[in-house]
C-alpha cells in the first residue's frame, strides 16, 4: 500500500503514513512464512495485509497481519511492523486496544532494532513471553510448523 490510509480507533480518526519499503518487505516476507505455516490448519484463516478488521463497534483497524479463526472470523494472532512514523499508534494506541479486547495473540515486529516482541493474552492483559532477536526463531505453539529466523525475517 503505497498511500495513505485511515483506520478508526474507538471512534477516533488515525490517518496512516504509507509504509516504507523495507516494512513491506518485511510484512511480505512474515505472510509467505504464517500462509506456509497454516497449510494443513482449518481452523485458522490468514486474511491479506491490511485486511480492514473491524474489531469492536467503533475500532476498525488495518493490521499488517492478521489471522482469524476459521468458525468465528474473530481475530486471533495481529502481527504489526512497526514503522518510524506510526510508531505511536501501533505500539501505544492500538496495543492498549488490542489489550482491553483481549487478543490472543499480538505480535509487534520492530524493524529498527530487528527485533519481534511476542505478546499472549492473559487475565491482566497482554503478557511479554519472548522479545526475539537475531539467534532466535518466531514460533507459535498453536502453529506447530511455523518456524521463522530472526535474521530471515529482517535480512537483506
Amino acid at each position: 500500500m503505497s498511500v495513505c490510509y485511515e483506520e478508526i480507533v474507538v471512534g477516533e480518526s488515525i490517518i496512516r503514513h504509507p509504509p516504507s519499503a523495507r516494512h513491506e518487505m518485511i510484512c511480505s516476507r512474515l505472510h509467505v512464512c504464517v500462509s506456509e505455516s497454516l497449510a494443513n490448519v482449518p481452523v485458522a484463516r490468514l486474511l491479506p495485509s491490511r485486511t480492514l478488521v473491524e474489531l469492536a463497534p467503533g475500532t476498525l483497524v488495518r493490521p499488517d497481519l492478521t489471522l482469524v479463526t476459521a468458525a468465528t472470523g474473530k481475530a486471533w494472532l495481529i502481527a504489526e511492523v512497526v514503522d518510524t512514523p506510526d510508531h505511536q499508534t501501533d505500539t501505544v494506541i492500538k496495543k492498549s486496544v488490542y489489550e482491553e479486547l483481549r487478543l490472543p495473540r499480538l505480535w509487534m515486529v520492530d524493524p529498527r532494532y530487528d527485533n519481534v516482541e511476542v505478546y499472549h493474552s492473559s487475565t491482566y492483559g497482554l503478557s511479554l513471553k519472548h522479545i526475539l532477536a537475531q539467534r532466535d526463531f518466531l514460533t507459535e505453539s498453536l502453529m506447530p510448523n511455523l518456524r521463522l529466523a530472526i535474521p530471515e525475517l529482517f535480512g537483506p
